[in-house]
């Protein structure tokens, strides 16, 4: 959970323990949502709001000419040194701070244009040449910016082929199987029942890799730069991504009233200005202060309107007294919930009723309001810290001014005011206690960016926090059947509920492997078997989902009675002969498998042992990051020869010596060393991970890249058909790696 910032939770958890046992005690017996932010309302005085701007000044969010100058000036120093794509980043940051009409303004978008041209991205050179010359660029220096504009033309026109690629990143997919549009396909149904809720069921056999679902974000929030980041200037996600529908750019427009929120373009600045960050504007510094969880919880209340946040508890409020007129399913659901949850939402009615699916065909809002907000599940003290934080800050942004809070109605442009600052106070505090158990990271795989490395090492990094309607009703998995690949930038081909066709983040729900008509669709909340053993995962999932997980790989490793599977975590070896170890009847011993073979080791050496290995790897990689190859590789021989003497070839540990040797070998272009040692780290990759996981498919894509660049054609034909199909089955069909291994495919050929 992105909770509020560690000074405002101290504020509260004083205001907490100063309420009193009895007030405590009170409090604790409250149930309904409404009931419970009305309590935190009557909890808010002035000086709660004073603490929180206090507190919010250091995320300042203003327009500052000062600044402008500053990283204007950073970006020439960048220039300078021919880092374009640094400076190109420097003048967006000026861009944000600059004021409208400004020279200072002009200025940074003529530079950042000059930067833009070196990169080869023309299209996008000629877009701030346009917009420098529309906030005033100086006459006396725009001969310069005519002269680029020639050459950008001129470029376009010779290398339109080239600059097509070089903008691929740039161009919003328009995919007419993405259309970006939250919908059920007839292959898909929920169904419900009172032990797993709302779920999703297959209604036909399905393949490995085949798309069933395909889900768009309802809303999301970009995850901020954290304080260490801002204050050393480091770009983060916040910089180079659209705050609207997560696109990469180099050239953000910046939101005309505010410094912190950046778009892609004009389209995604208007819709998101219309939607929701008209009101978000004026306390961006103080939604920075409360967290992902709180700005996202308002986000959607905001996004949803005032329309449709009153049809939305109408009809659950009808819902609720129609199951408990009735005796339905509903209501039994509902009551039992409490200690069985899966984190999945309710529904109203149960599956032989005729609207149990129908608010999932659309980016209909009754979809998300449904979800179970799990309220006697968060722990008194946490409700408290919810309710006073949202409280506080929906008095903070009344007390900008009553446009805050009056709401754009979608149907027809007419303007309403809301009738009462508790309801969009509740309704998003509803929305915070949903989140806890249905917010999904949105992530995306990023090169660590290193021109030196010819073969690049890859991290998942999370972009953005977002709620998906659809995906929000699979219930979890330890070793799910499904895998999610994301889509940013997508634009809707046909009007959504909500209004206008706009740009947004879809997720695609594919199947991991083939699963049959009848089956459900499992989603992996996070605590996957392959990365922690079941003790932590049943921990982790009953702390923040409430629910004891049953899947069939706990059920097998709480059988097998050590709580752990053998062939996922049994990865020691006997120094005396090499038979692996297994844990003694004393939990604290290593013993050999071989009963003749005496040998024995205590966990805390076998510990040590690991402790000084992975202090090796570390150094080494800090070695190859300074571009000190050789230093690296001598150090990681030397962890490699000690490895082999205590840690079975499918240890994690030696996958993680295998692929660092290898990244060592290729920097030198030594392709043939690297790629032995990269067939190394596949044991333990494919031991860990699994035959089919996206993990193994990354690694023999990178033995791909090595056999490639090392001039085995034949081998790297022969992994090719490994690396797609594995990647095909968790990835989005047009992926960079699959693309990739199509060019290479093509090139080995002689066809490309």
């Amino acid at each position: 959970m992105d909770l509020p910032c560690p000074e405002w939770m101290k504020h509260v958890e004083e205001k907490w323990t100063r309420l009193g046992s009895a007030k405590r005690e009170s409090f604790s017996l409250l149930a309904d949502i409404d009931e419970i932010y009305r309590y935190g309302q009557s909890q808010v005085k002035q000086d709660d709001v004073e603490v929180l701007l206090r507190i919010s000044e250091r995320y300042d969010g203003n327009k500052c000419a000062e600044s402008a100058t500053r990283c204007r000036e950073q970006g020439n120093r960048s220039f300078k040194l021919k880092d374009y794509k640094s400076a190109a980043l420097y003048y967006s940051k000026g861009v944000s701070y600059a004021g409208n009409k400004t020279e200072q303004l002009s200025l940074c978008y003529a530079n950042r244009s000059a930067a833009l041209f070196h990169l080869g991205l023309y299209k996008e050179c000629l877009e701030d040449i346009q917009r420098a010359l529309d906030e005033g660029y100086p006459s006396r220096l725009q001969c310069k910016l005519t002269n680029r504009h020639t050459q950008c033309v001129n470029k376009l026109q010779k290398h339109e082929l080239c600059n097509a690629s070089s903008l691929k990143q740039h161009t919003p997919q328009t995919d007419e199987k993405k259309n970006s549009i939250t919908e059920l396909s007839a292959a898909v149904s929920v169904h419900f029942t009172p032990e797993k809720g709302r779920h999703l069921l297959v209604a036909e056999n399905k393949s490995a890799g085949e798309v069933v679902v395909e889900d768009e974000a309802f809303s999301l929030v970009l995850i901020p730069s954290d304080e260490q980041h801002m204050k050393a200037h480091v770009f983060g996600t916040q910089h180079i991504h659209c705050h609207h529908c997560l696109l990469q750019t180099l050239s953000p427009v910046p939101c005309q009233d505010c410094s912190y929120a950046c778009y892609c373009g004009p389209t995604c600045r208007r819709e998101a200005w219309r939607q929701y960050h008209r009101w978000e504007c004026p306390s961006g510094s103080q939604l920075l202060t409360l967290g992902v969880l709180a700005h996202l919880a308002l986000r959607v209340a905001l996004k949803a309107g005032l329309k449709e946040v009153q049809r939305a508890r109408e009809s659950h409020n009808n819902s609720e007294a129609s199951n408990s007129e009735s005796g339905s399913c509903g209501e039994s659901y509902l009551g039992s919930l409490s200690e069985q949850s899966k984190g999945v939402s309710p529904v109203s009615r149960c599956s032989e009723c005729s609207e149990h699916s129908s608010c999932y065909h659309g980016r209909l809002y009754l979809g998300i309001y449904s979800l179970l907000p799990h309220v006697l599940q968060h722990p008194p003290s946490l409700r408290f810290l919810l309710a006073l934080t949202m409280a506080t800050l929906c008095q903070s942004m009344k007390d900008v001014g009553p446009e805050t809070w009056s709401c754009n109605e979608q149907e027809g442009g007419n303007r309403h005011e809301w009738p009462d600052q508790s309801m969009l106070g509740a309704v998003a505090l509803r929305h915070m206690m949903q989140l806890r158990c249905n917010a999904q990271a949105v992530t995306a795989i990023r090169d660590k960016e290193d021109s030196s490395l010819a073969v690049q090492s890859s991290r998942e990094v999370r972009l953005a926090t977002a709620l998906f309607p659809i995906l929000s009703l699979l219930n979890h998995s330890c070793c799910p059947n499904t895998s999610i690949s994301f889509h940013l930038g997508l634009s809707s081909a046909e009007p959504s509920s909500l209004g206008s066709s706009t740009p947004g983040v879809a997720v695609s729900i594919r199947t991991c492997r083939d699963v049959e008509a009848g089956q459900e669709l499992l989603h992996c909340y996070g605590p996957h078997y392959s990365r922690m053993d079941v003790r932590k995962r049943q921990h982790l999932l009953l702390e923040q989902y409430f629910f004891q997980c049953h899947c069939d790989t706990c059920a097998l490793e709480l059988a097998d009675g050590t709580g752990t599977l053998p062939s996922a975590f049994s990865k020691l070896r006997c120094e005396s002969c090499g038979s692996s170890l297994q844990m003694g009847t004393d939990t604290d011993v290593h013993v050999c498998s071989q009963s003749s073979c005496p040998r024995r080791t205590t966990n805390t050496e076998m510990q040590r042992k690991l402790q000084a290995l992975r202090q090796l790897l570390d150094q080494a990689l800090e070695l190859m990051e300074k571009q000190r190859a050789d230093g690296a590789l001598q150090m990681l021989q030397e962890a490699t020869s000690h490895a082999d003497h205590f840690l079975m070839k499918t240890h994690p540990l030696q996958g993680e010596l295998a692929d660092a040797t290898a990244r060592a070998y290729a920097s030198s272009g030594d392709w043939r060393q690297a790629a032995w040692h990269l067939k190394r780290s596949l044991a333990a990759v494919r031991s860990q991970y699994g035959e089919d996981s996206l993990e193994l498919g990354r690694q023999l894509f990178k033995l791909t890249q090595l056999h490639f660049n090392g001039g085995d054609g034949q081998s790297a034909l022969s992994v090719i058909p490994l690396a797609r199909r594995l990647l095909s089955l968790h990835c989005d069909p047009h992926c960079e790696e699959l693309e990739e291994l199509k060019d290479m495919e093509a090139c080995l050929h002689g066809t490309g």
